[in-house]
């Protein structure tokens, strides 16, 4: 599994051009986009769209705040949650949890400690994507620098339902391998995809991978 977090590096016209790359070279990935380009994404591809954030309140008050029905009305399949930068309380998470798994609203929830998948996994949410924050857009892979806490979060996640994803620094072809070889079933991306004038490169490189 790929997820590509387009955080805020492109909108509009790039972002969707953006799309129809993953398409044609990873036609099974993950995008997460911002939400004001949510929708005329998903009306414009088959991938599966998520949300970059989304939030626990119910229709009715609650302005700034981002619903799950709105989400999924808008074309979601689900949503990024906890992103190392966008950190919330664990009350907080587990409020959301809940209220996604009311709609069937799919989570995939980061983590950046070991201690952070533990208590996490206890919501079963769909993923969990552990993250070291420190080596974000660095180019220095987590499966290279951490990859003993990944093996790690990858054993804590075995006999369960939800999917181990790793990120930060990921950057070719053979990080996402060792990822795999680390028992993750797939990477959370985002620069070397969203901010490469050259997304198709790395594309390849992941698309002739075999798990």
């Amino acid at each position: 599994m790929i997820v590509v977090n387009f955080k805020n590096y492109v909108y509009r016209q790039r972002a969707l051009e953006l799309v129809r790359t993953i398409d044609i070279y990873c036609n099974k990935a993950i995008i997460v986009v911002p939400n004001v380009i949510l929708m005329e994404t998903a009306k414009n591809t088959t991938l599966p769209v998520y949300a970059q954030h989304v939030d626990y309140f119910e229709l009715g008050k609650g302005t700034g705040y981002v619903i799950p029905e709105f989400l999924k009305d808008a074309g979601a399949k689900g949503s990024l949650l906890n992103h190392s930068e966008h950190k919330l309380l664990f009350k907080t998470i587990k409020k959301t949890v809940e209220r996604c798994r009311e709609i069937g609203f799919k989570l995939i929830i980061c983590a950046s400690s070991i201690g952070e998948v533990e208590k996490i996994k206890k919501l079963s949410p769909y993923a969990i994507a552990f993250e070291d924050p420190n080596l974000i857009e660095t180019g220095n892979s987590v499966t290279s620098f951490k990859s003993h806490e990944v093996e790690k979060f990858s054993k804590i996640l075995q006999g369960t339902e939800i999917i181990p994803l790793c990120g930060a620094g990921i950057s070719s072809g053979e990080d996402v391998k060792k990822a795999y070889e680390l028992g993750c079933k797939g990477v959370l991306v985002s620069s070397a995809i969203a901010n490469n004038p050259h997304p198709e490169d790395f594309l390849k490189e992941v698309a002739s991978i075999k798990t």
